[in-house]
């Protein structure tokens, strides 16, 4: 038999419990009614709007219509199972359940009973275990169905789970010391704590945004420098007109994974580096195919080549281009900055409030961790869906498909 965790409405933990519970569902709802009506605009545009007439191709326009019609309809169903699972976890008592797994665990191995950063590390390894098997199922469906229905997927079975593996392993070597140094600056950082967790976690950041594309990206995908030739005169020619510090172009593999296009630049100073994926370029093999193979992969079923040319690459850089000359990457640092010094000087206040941690059942103890999941993930939640709702939301990167 299930045991609810659900506090008593009458005390502070169970108004917040009913607050958190009540933000969520409101969220969901919210943004399903949002997904409904751009379901809607799927089907019925089915004519091209006057604005795109002349400009992008019957075919085109049909394909990306019924690619984002399938991609809505599976994240309906996705969203309402990971809507239900979120709510089945609050009420049932979820975390403690998992953070007492995680310390008997740690003890089998070896730790103290008492020893939390331990705990936390088993605590946030046992939670990507669980949340890959739960999502794996779903993002299967979504990469040999819809991905491969739309002709995107270029992953086989064995490909796919050996990645999903590589990625597991890898987090976890990197999660692992990085919640080592949250806990304990939590805990011996004294009253000003906050202050050292935000410099700590800028530290942390800047550290992997140099290392990530020169060792870890190289791990999962293959980089070649762009060859000789007019499209890469004409990059260089486009970043020397903007002055962008231009030092290496290179070109990775996408192509194993997917036939979506990408692009992207990187490197701190004077030091940039622009990425094309192979699926982008209409003139490149790509990088895990051999000439022989060129053409059937670098044409679509209907014998048209995919791929951009020369002058339409150079209009996707202009695009990424274009966030370097506007300092858009700078702004979206120093805020991302400022919010996580706010998320850290909220938490500083709130991590001994006791009925914050009682609503999500833990009464014996207030693990550091557990905290800070509570104050960004929950009470956080109406501040962090201001960008969203705005549109003022930052993205990572682009995709063409």
């Amino acid at each position: 038999m299930i045991s609810l965790a659900i506090p008593d409405f009458g005390t502070w933990e169970g108004k917040i419990f009913v607050g958190i519970l009540g933000f969520s569902w409101a969220t969901y709802m919210w943004e399903e009614y949002l997904a409904y009506r751009q379901r809607r605009v799927y089907r019925e545009k089915v004519e091209p709007p006057e604005e795109l007439k002349g400009i992008m191709e019957r075919v085109t326009y049909d394909k990306a219509r019924a690619y984002g019609l399938d991609k809505s309809n599976f994240s309906l169903i996705e969203g309402a199972f990971n809507q239900v699972l979120s709510t089945g976890i609050m009420v049932c008592g979820g975390f403690p359940a998992l953070w007492t797994a995680s310390g008997r665990l740690a003890q089998w191995f070896g730790f103290a009973p008492d020893s939390e950063i331990p705990q936390t590390v088993t605590f946030v390894c046992l939670g990507s275990l669980i949340n890959t098997f739960i999502s794996l199922p779903w993002s299967t469906y979504f990469t040999f169905k819809v991905e491969q229905k739309h002709g995107f997927n270029k992953q086989t079975p064995g490909f796919f789970l050996k990645d999903k593996l590589k990625k597991f392993i890898v987090s976890q070597m990197i999660s692992a010391p990085v919640v080592s140094g949250l806990v304990y600056i939590i805990r011996v950082g004294g009253d000003y704590f906050f202050l050292y967790l935000w410099g700590f976690t800028m530290i942390v950041v800047m550290f992997f945004m140099t290392v990530y594309p020169d060792y870890i990206a190289p791990l999962f995908d293959k980089y070649e420098p762009l060859p000789e030739g007019d499209l890469k005169t004409k990059i260089e020619e486009l970043a020397a007109q903007i002055e962008f510090p231009l030092t290496k172009l290179y070109v990775v593999e996408g192509s194993k994974r997917s036939a979506h296009s990408n692009a992207y630049f990187y490197g701190f100073f004077k030091n940039k580096r622009i990425v094309l994926y192979d699926t982008l370029l209409e003139e490149y093999t790509p990088l895990n195919e051999n000439e022989e193979t060129k053409e059937s992969v670098k044409e679509d079923k209907n014998g048209k080549k995919t791929g951009c040319n020369t002058s339409e690459v150079l209009a996707v850089l202009g695009h990424e281009l274009g966030h370097w000359k506007l300092n858009h990457v700078l702004k979206f640092i120093i805020i991302s900055q400022v919010n996580l010094f706010l998320v850290f000087s909220v938490f500083g206040s709130l991590y001994k409030y006791s009925p914050l941690y009682r609503t999500f059942g833990f009464y014996q103890n207030q693990p550091a961790f557990i905290g800070l999941i509570i104050v960004m993930q929950f009470v956080f939640a109406p501040y962090n869906e201001i960008p969203v709702q705005t549109g003022l939301g930052s993205r990572t990167g682009h995709m063409y498909p």
